[in-house]
């Protein structure tokens, strides 16, 4: 069968791309076409990529207007292509201000459209739900807590766990042993408090200069920024050049794994880091007028995935215009070695693995898109 697959950011390209091998091993005749990244052109076949993603990242509203007519072209192209292609199914992975619109237009034409990682619509833009239940004949989720949310809006959605566990068992498993991690990039034998700043160069401008200040008080440890490969490192170094920080680059869950703690801004990270059972501090720098709105837009209790996902405060969430350093000190020591927090997130976070499930989850949701599409082609 034929599965066309759009990702419009790092992550997607990550789980798209085991997502791929999962539909292999369902249907070892499968054909591809997508947008996405590298990994899932290892899969698929470059000569099948129509656009990588980093053509496609655009976010926040000044970026999106400012690039309108480039966004509208490659709605068009997709479109376009999705036709020429004419697969047996659309496959969204998250990205919903592009992936919706293209769900709308392959719903026109008949295909059946899927939606791998659904949207945070129980996070912000819930007007989305009403496009999800309209345009998509099957909605994947991630979250145990993602269930009774799109229930209540009328949507049954499909749960088989989480492909990130998939990713942090390939990748872990795949890591060099310490002494060589730490020699190939530079790193002492202090200690390691890991700082991830974000993928994007607006969240390394508000978070890395607030966390990197860290490092002046904590002079036992060495603070290691985990950078990503699409971000120039002089971005980050204009942050971090007078103070004592490393760098590294693409190498997040490597890093991670050796790590005593991390200091991680919002998003998909946080929960990255508590699956690795590293102790974390969840640090997000916002402007002012967004923290005076903030009650009013946010629709959930928590910020982070670690904390929504078990429905109460297991990390520290900081999240606030200019968020004090002393304050993050003091978060941060107590969960390093020996400090009052540490053992009970570490409790809290075996917990959270439980509620996620085990590893396999990219093959099980591939062969329930593969056993549904035949289902109903027959």
């Amino acid at each position: 069968m034929k599965y066309y697959i759009i990702a419009g950011e790092p992550s997607g390209d990550l789980h798209g791309s085991n997502l791929m091998k999962g539909i292999r091993k369902s249907d070892p005749e499968a054909q591809f076409r997508f947008c996405g990244g590298d990994m899932m052109a290892a899969v698929g076949g470059k000569e099948n990529l129509l656009k990588h993603y980093r053509e496609m990242s655009f976010f926040g509203f000044v970026q999106v207007a400012m690039n309108l007519r480039t966004i509208l072209g490659q709605m068009k192209e997709c479109c376009r292509d999705i036709e020429a292609f004419n697969p047996d199914v659309v496959i969204l992975i998250d990205y919903p201000g592009f992936n919706i619109k293209i769900a709308k237009f392959a719903h026109s034409k008949g295909i059946p459209v899927h939606y791998y990682i659904a949207p945070k619509v129980w996070a912000w833009k819930e007007r989305r739900v009403k496009a999800i239940k309209q345009y998509v004949d099957k909605l994947y989720t991630i979250f145990p807590f993602e269930t009774p949310y799109f229930r209540s809006k009328g949507i049954e959605p499909h749960f088989e766990g989480n492909p990130l566990m998939d990713a942090i068992a390939e990748r872990c498993a795949a890591a060099p042993v310490e002494a060589e991690f730490r020699k190939e990039n530079g790193l002492d034998e202090r200690p390691i408090v890991a700082l991830l700043a974000g993928s994007r160069v607006s969240e390394i401008k508000a978070n890395l200069r607030f966390m990197a200040k860290l490092a002046q008080r904590i002079p036992t440890h060495q603070f290691v920024v985990a950078g990503v490969g699409w971000i120039s490192k002089e971005q980050y170094e204009q942050y971090t050049a007078d103070l004592d920080v490393k760098f590294v680059c693409d190498k997040t869950y490597e890093l991670l794994q050796i790590s005593e703690a991390a200091v991680v801004t919002s998003g998909t990270a946080t929960l990255e880091t508590a699956l690795i059972g590293i102790p974390e501090v969840v640090v997000y720098g916002i402007p002012w007028l967004y923290e005076k709105v903030k009650p009013y837009l946010l629709k959930i209790p928590f910020v982070s995935l670690v904390n929504l996902n078990m429905g109460r405060e297991v990390v520290r969430e900081m999240v606030v215009y200019h968020p004090s350093v002393a304050e993050a000190e003091q978060e941060l020591r107590s969960i390093m070695e020996g400090g009052s927090k540490r053992e009970k997130m570490l409790a809290d976070f075996e917990e959270l693995r439980k509620i996620i499930g085990g590893a396999g989850a990219s093959d099980r949701f591939a062969a329930d898109i593969v056993n549904t599409i035949k289902s109903h082609s027959k």
